[in-house]
């Protein structure tokens, strides 16, 4: 089974249906045929949130936590394993902390990084990134 570990950014294109949502509704198509694994750390769902609060205050907010809560995405609590990997990635590269997080999770769940978030590219040899543009 493969997994696949998704960033803020991959999730939004999926929820406004920008550019890239396509390939990210296959990733779920996948999980509904039971070929694929779907991971978010609650730090990038924490993410989504606030990116929706300040696009449509907490009624935008609520439509994308409950249109998560719908897909087939397994969120990852940041327990201590996770956040001291995300601090050695952030230590070592010029990325949003929240950013980390994700490539933290991909590590640890030896899958690839779902996103279009450009601030990847530094991480490229730790992490194997699915570029969605």
């Amino acid at each position: 089974m493969k997994t696949t570990v998704l960033d803020s950014y991959a999730v939004i294109s999926y929820l406004q249906q920008q550019e890239g949502y396509q390939e990210v509704a296959t990733i779920f198509d996948e999980c509904a045929a039971k070929d694929r694994e779907v991971f978010l750390s609650i730090i990038n769902w924490g993410e989504v949130i606030y990116q929706a609060i300040r696009r449509g205050g907490e009624t935008r907010a609520k439509l994308a936590e409950d249109a998560m809560a719908a897909l087939p995405i397994q969120l990852v609590e940041a327990n201590k394993e996770l956040t001291h990997q995300a601090a050695v990635l952030k230590a070592s590269n010029k990325m949003s902390y929240a950013d980390c997080f994700a490539a933290a999770l991909a590590v640890k769940k030896k899958g690839e990084l779902v996103t279009g978030d450009s601030e990847f590219k530094q991480v490229e040899k730790q992490v194997k990134v699915r570029w969605i543009k």
